[in-house]
C-alpha cells in the first residue's frame, strides 16, 4: 500500500473503531515494537496520553486487539 492509501484506509476503520488496548505509558515502547513485529501499519493506530500515564492502541479487528493483550500482557 502507498502512504495516501495507508491514511485513508486507517481512516475509515479508526471512525468506527471499538478495538481499543490501553496500557500504562511506561510500556510505550513494548507495545510499540509488538505492533510492528505482529501487523502491519495499516492494522493499529497508536494514540498517547489517552488518560494520566496511559496510552492506547486502536486494532483494525477484535482478533489483533485479543493477540495483542494475550502476548503482551503476560
Amino acid at each position: 500500500m502507498l502512504p495516501l492509501e495507508i491514511v485513508d484506509y486507517k481512516t475509515k476503520w479508526l471512525k468506527d473503531c471499538n478495538n481499543i488496548s490501553t496500557f500504562d505509558s511506561d510500556l510505550e515502547f513494548d507495545a510499540k515494537r509488538w505492533c510492528r513485529e505482529n501487523l502491519k501499519q495499516h492494522q493499529w493506530d497508536f494514540c498517547k496520553f489517552t488518560a494520566v500515564y496511559e496510552h492506547s492502541i486502536y486494532f483494525e479487528t477484535n482478533e489483533f486487539k485479543t493477540e495483542f493483550e494475550k502476548e503482551f500482557r503476560k
